[in-house]
């Protein structure tokens, strides 16, 4: 795995290679449908384009409260969870954000907001009680990475590109369809290049989240120098999620488990369960099922399913944290290398 550095780099390039498709279809729009305009034509689609993400930015976080049923917490109405998370911020010197519980049973956790001193850190009742206070500390340690690293902003505004992409696309397609005119043709033409940089964007996104999905997870095993009560988490998590029937819809990318992906990795794991069943008593433990999951990694770094997912897969992210925990054991401490191993 890389270093920090590269993982900054890597954060660092695709950010600007979204930015860059972003402009070279905005450019040939300037050119070839107002190239009357001039500069004007440029003014023009760069200004309603900014003011969509704006747009996106502004409403994304009422949209993720309203679709997740969310309900905000009191000061005093929760001690356990506010303790937790107002320690975790203190020593991460990040503002206290609100707090709220979402009634549901499945395992999960997420944090959303405009900037960091709106944020929201919403957990489900199903985490508070599928999983034991070490690994809920792991847990809010990871969502805590996520407002360090001010990804509440970050993917927010990111997100929005792939989707104005699509929008564009989709309106020069059905504005340029039946008619078999010079005009039809253009804009045919500009739909399919917005196709083409849709997706080459939507998949530069995804990739971007599962980047700070390992940073947020690295966060997590430094601030709580308990890497392995992460990996016992997201254990859980991913075993729990698959058994979840509720679909989480857009809101999944701020999840720190895919249900989707969940899905997929433990249906993997189950189809090689005789291999994976040390006591022989035909049910995966907890213990078998983390070792299960670190087995996999080792045989799964390359897979197609995820170059659309918003996570990692599991299997890598424990292998990460086992590496981190390993560190951790010989050197007494991290220090300087806390984000070594991503």
């Amino acid at each position: 795995m890389a270093s920090l550095g590269a993982l900054k780099r890597g954060m660092a390039t695709t950010l600007f290679l979204v930015w860059l498709f972003l402009f070279i279809l905005i450019g040939a729009i300037a050119l070839i449908l107002l190239q009357g305009a001039g500069i004007y034509g440029w003014a023009i689609v760069i200004f309603l384009t900014l003011l969509f993400i704006l747009l996106q930015w502004a409403i994304g976080p009422s949209i993720v409260a309203w679709s997740t049923k969310l309900k905000y917490i009191r000061k005093g109405e929760n001690p356990f969870l506010e303790n937790m998370v107002t320690e975790l911020c203190q020593k991460s010197e990040i503002p206290m954000p609100r707090l709220a519980i979402v009634e549901d049973s499945s395992p999960n956790a997420f944090v959303f907001g405009r900037t960091l001193n709106s944020a929201t850190l919403a957990v489900h009742t199903g985490l508070l009680t599928r999983l034991n206070n070490e690994e809920i500390k792991a847990v809010l340690g990871h969502e805590i990475g996520h407002l360090k690293h001010k990804d509440v902003i970050i993917m927010t505004i990111a997100g929005a590109i792939p989707l104005l992409m699509y929008m564009i696309a989709y309106m020069f397609f059905f504005g340029g369809r039946g008619s078999r005119d010079k005009a039809a043709g253009i804009l045919l033409l500009l739909a399919g290049l917005a196709f083409a940089i849709y997706y080459i964007t939507f998949l530069l996104v995804k990739r971007l989240s599962r980047l700070r999905e390992y940073y947020a997870d690295s966060y997590s095993a430094y601030i709580t120098m308990n890497p392995h009560g992460l990996s016992s988490a997201l254990t859980k998590i991913t075993y729990g999620l698959s058994l979840s029937q509720k679909d989480t819809g857009k809101a999944r990318a701020f999840y720190i488990g895919d249900p989707v992906s969940a899905k997929l990795e433990i249906s993997s794991i189950m189809q090689k369960r005789h291999q994976y069943d040390l006591d022989g008593d035909g049910v995966l433990d907890e213990y078998e099922l983390e070792k299960a999951m670190e087995a996999e990694a080792r045989t799964k770094w390359d897979s197609w399913n995820e170059l659309s997912s918003t996570h990692p897969a599991t299997f890598k992210r424990i292998l990460q944290l086992k590496q981190i925990e390993e560190e951790i054991k010989a050197s007494g401490g991290m220090g300087k290398n806390i984000y070594k191993h991503i």
